[in-house]
């Protein structure tokens, strides 16, 4: 695999691209259970992806494709001090679901002027 800044940024628009599409589906089932008995709401932790990746980064030395795609993301438990569940918030997780749709349509257009700009590179910018 390609090394280069042109892989990285692919590998990142797509985990970030995965992480978003995730939330989504996690923000969809905190609505439709919301008044569910004993459902437990989730969030997926994206800041734990991307401290794995400054982790590899430091103790290797270089970030390639390959680190980026090897990183895990995770669902935690939305629970109160006490451990019980949170209540969902409608209005919140809508909110919430508003804003991902919004990162997620400005990643497709990153992903999009990326490939647009590998497209005019391989053609030696001829159309």
């Amino acid at each position: 695999m390609i090394n280069g800044t042109e892989a990285i940024t692919t590998a990142a628009l797509a985990n970030a691209l995965d992480v978003a599409s995730l939330r989504h589906q996690t923000i969809a089932a905190n609505i439709a259970n919301a008044h569910t008995q004993g459902y437990v709401p989730q969030r997926v932790s994206f800041d734990a992806h991307w401290v794995q990746a400054q982790n590899a980064l430091r103790q290797g030395g270089s970030l390639d494709a390959s680190m980026l795609a090897g990183l895990t993301v995770q669902l935690t438990p939305m629970l109160t001090q006490g451990g019980q569940p949170m209540e969902v918030r409608l209005d919140t997780e809508v909110a919430n679901l508003a804003s991902n749709n919004l990162q997620y349509q400005a990643l497709i257009k990153g992903l999009s002027r990326h490939m647009s700009l590998l497209m005019s590179a391989a053609s030696d910018g001829k159309k």
